[in-house]
């Protein structure tokens, strides 16, 4: 077990998953380019609130990475002394695992930390959550894949279940009438109206949406706000495959006070360039993206007070409708916290149903 120390290493850490899912059929290659961004303590906002240590695990070759993460925001925001682990690979062996486990464990203990929780890569704004159910079919944009052995390895490291995230799947392009008639009553009632994203004057967009999102949110288990700069970074990063029909706002009198973010499901594309190089592997990316009829419903969101007011269905109801219309065919929804029931009743009766799980975990220190 070492740091990562230097540009090779960085290298080494990130390529392992290349070589580890090599044979994986259901895997998606990330751009590397996209995971150097990431973890750069430089270009990635994160760091501004939090500071994290990359290691690897060596037996000749790497066989091993994880990272452990130090999140000042959440710690804050929640009054809490958790540390995370993320990034986390490795083959099938539990000495590897037990080893970087026990790497990461000390960098967070040594920082008054007395918890360890993960994945996540880095919290649960970013891919978070082990898949323990649902090997069977690729990931969506933004969601974690990982082999069936990886919950065995975490659990027999000391780890238990904190938290299960579902994630919904639907290729009915219809609601239920009753449940859009109803919906539409109770938003007429309140003069809520809906409008799609405004593409020329995105900026103007994003300021809106930082305005609900974190009070959509409030606390919710393991949510942590977004400040202004991640947002405006994300955004940056999302406004070239931002499809203006999959994003949609409900206001009140012209303010806005909820919205949804559907976004094309680029792992189809990305799934094509196993190398995960952006040369020559950008001429297969754009070739598949003309093809692509996925969807992933990443955001919805609205203020407390407005939260039986029959928006939230209607929003979803949009993101069909238009997304349908624009040949989408199959969208997923999530993730879900499992103790979230009145999320999970409203999702399933749009006719969603749950094909993943993903498992958060925690270990004391």
């Amino acid at each position: 077990m070492r740091p990562v120390q230097s540009a090779a290493d960085l290298n080494r850490f990130i390529a392992l998953p290349y070589d580890l899912y090599r044979g994986d059929p259901h895997w998606v290659p990330p751009l590397r380019m996209d995971v150097r961004a990431l973890l750069s303590r430089k270009k990635n906002p994160f760091f501004q609130h939090a500071e994290a240590e990359y290691f690897l695990a060596q037996r000749g070759a790497i066989v091993g990475r994880i990272t452990a993460i130090h999140n000042r925001a959440h710690n804050q925001f929640h009054d809490d002394s958790v540390g995370f682990f993320g990034f986390f690979e490795c083959g099938d062996d539990q000495e590897v695992a037990d080893a970087l486990f026990a790497g990461a464990a000390g960098w967070l203990k040594a920082r008054g930390l007395t918890a360890m929780r993960g994945p996540a890569s880095f919290s649960t704004n970013d891919e978070c959550g082990l898949l323990v159910e649902g090997f069977d079919t690729p990931p969506t944009l933004l969601s974690p894949h990982n082999p069936p052995y990886y919950p065995r390895l975490v659990e027999r490291a000391g780890f238990a279940k904190a938290r299960d995230l579902f994630q919904y799947q639907s290729t009915n392009p219809t609601m239920p009438e009753r449940l859009l008639r109803g919906a539409r009553r109770l938003t007429e009632r309140k003069n809520i109206r809906l409008r799609r994203l405004d593409l020329k004057h995105f900026g103007d967009e994003v300021e809106r949406i930082k305005r609900v999102y974190n009070a959509a949110w409030e606390k919710n288990w393991g949510f942590i706000p977004m400040t202004d700069a991640e947002i405006d970074h994300l955004a940056k990063q999302l406004k070239p495959v931002v499809v203006p029909d999959l994003v949609v706002f409900a206001e009140r009198d012209g303010d806005v006070i909820g919205f949804a973010a559907a976004l094309p499901d680029l792992n189809v594309a990305l799934k094509k360039n196993p190398s995960g190089r952006l040369f020559p592997g950008i001429v297969k990316i754009l070739w598949a993206a003309r093809k692509i009829s996925r969807i992933r419903i990443l955001l919805l969101g609205l203020l407390k007070e407005y939260r039986l007011s029959g928006a939230d269905a209607l929003m979803y109801h949009w993101i069909w409708e238009k997304g349908y219309a624009l040949g989408y065919r199959w969208a997923e929804a999530g993730w879900v916290l499992e103790d979230n029931p009145a999320m999970i009743n409203a999702i399933e009766r749009l006719g969603f149903q749950r094909y993943k799980t993903l498992r958060v975990y925690d270990r004391p220190l």
